[in-house]
């Protein structure tokens, strides 16, 4: 599943790239817009940028910009930073979990297939393509 997290970063991307205007948008302005908390939103806008979604200036004049232009972003890139995995087993999330069945698991080939669609499904969207 999908988190909180995951689901506003999208939104808080998709707010910044239907509001560019050159300047930097006021995260309040944002949290207003989508209708989430400022405090919840501080805390995702700070992962984005530590994790080089976006840039951020304080002061007057500060808020957030994307540093790249919609159509760059893919929505499994916002996801991929933001989800702790998008794996839907233990056994392939990349979290050191090793399964002692892994060798002869004859389910493990659907959740790879599985995991493989979801991947290519939001890697295969841009920001551009949901505004």
């Amino acid at each position: 599943m999908i988190s909180t997290k995951g689901r506003y970063a999208i939104r808080v991307m998709l707010d910044l790239a239907k509001n560019d205007n050159g300047n930097y948008i006021p995260l309040k302005d944002i949290a207003e817009r989508q209708e989430i908390s400022k405090k919840y939103l501080e805390i995702i806008v700070k992962e984005m940028v530590t994790g080089g979604l976006v840039k951020g200036a304080s002061g007057k004049g500060g808020g957030y910009k994307l540093l790249r232009k919609p159509e760059e972003y893919t929505i499994g890139e916002i996801l991929d930073l933001m989800e702790i995995t998008m794996s839907s087993v233990a056994c392939l999330a990349d979290n050191g979990y090793e399964c002692p069945r892994m060798e002869k698991c004859e389910t493990l080939p659907m959740w790879k297939e599985f995991d493989d669609m979801v991947h290519d499904f939001f890697y295969g969207r841009t920001l551009k393509d949901i505004m």
